[in-house]
């Protein structure tokens, strides 16, 4: 339980290291004439992904819950891919990441990095990790509890994304003909 425990609490410090890069990247895009979007399901944003953090605790703790081998080794695996797979998206976008919706106008959408295969692939990684990361340790009320409260967050994330984006788009170049 120790090891699992410390997996959490280094999690956690990865995310306030996220929520500074956020606030650092949303100052960078207020001051280019960014807009955010979405403000109303940020709050359960945090509230869920906190959730899911205590949780993997919790029921670790009060559950009894004993790390399978067979089981936790490839979540644990799946959990460190899906990290790998954020601070991707978090490099690729550069400033213009963030945890918020904040779109910054003219600028032409990113195809670079794993948004050359995805539309969203960050949101492949909250997937894959609030399966992945409960399940180290046999959290599996954890892992069905995030998972069904968080696709329509995240389905709600993505409308509110992909319209910003939309609105916020360059205008396309038109075709010269010969």
């Amino acid at each position: 339980m120790i090891p699992y425990t410390v997996l959490i609490l280094l999690v956690a410090f990865e995310r306030l290291v996220e929520l500074v890069t956020a606030r650092r990247n949303a100052a960078w895009s207020r001051r280019h004439a960014g807009t955010e979007y979405g403000r109303g399901h940020y709050p359960v944003m945090v509230v869920l992904h906190t959730a899911l953090l205590a949780g993997c605790l919790g029921e670790t703790w009060l559950g009894d819950r004993p790390f399978i081998p067979t089981l936790g080794w490839p979540m644990l695996a799946l959990a460190l891919g899906a990290q790998g797979l954020r601070w991707w998206c978090i490099t690729t976008l550069g400033p213009r990441w963030n945890t918020r919706v904040i779109v910054v106008p003219d600028l032409p959408l990113v195809t670079a990095g794993p948004y050359r295969w995805l539309d969203h692939p960050n949101y492949v990684a909250v997937i894959v990790e609030g399966v992945a990361l409960p399940l180290v340790h046999t959290n599996w009320l954890t892992a069905t509890g995030f998972t069904l409260l968080n696709l329509p967050l995240l389905a709600t994330r993505v409308r509110c994304e992909n319209t910003a984006l939309a609105g916020a788009a360059p205008a396309p170049t038109p075709a010269s003909t010969p």
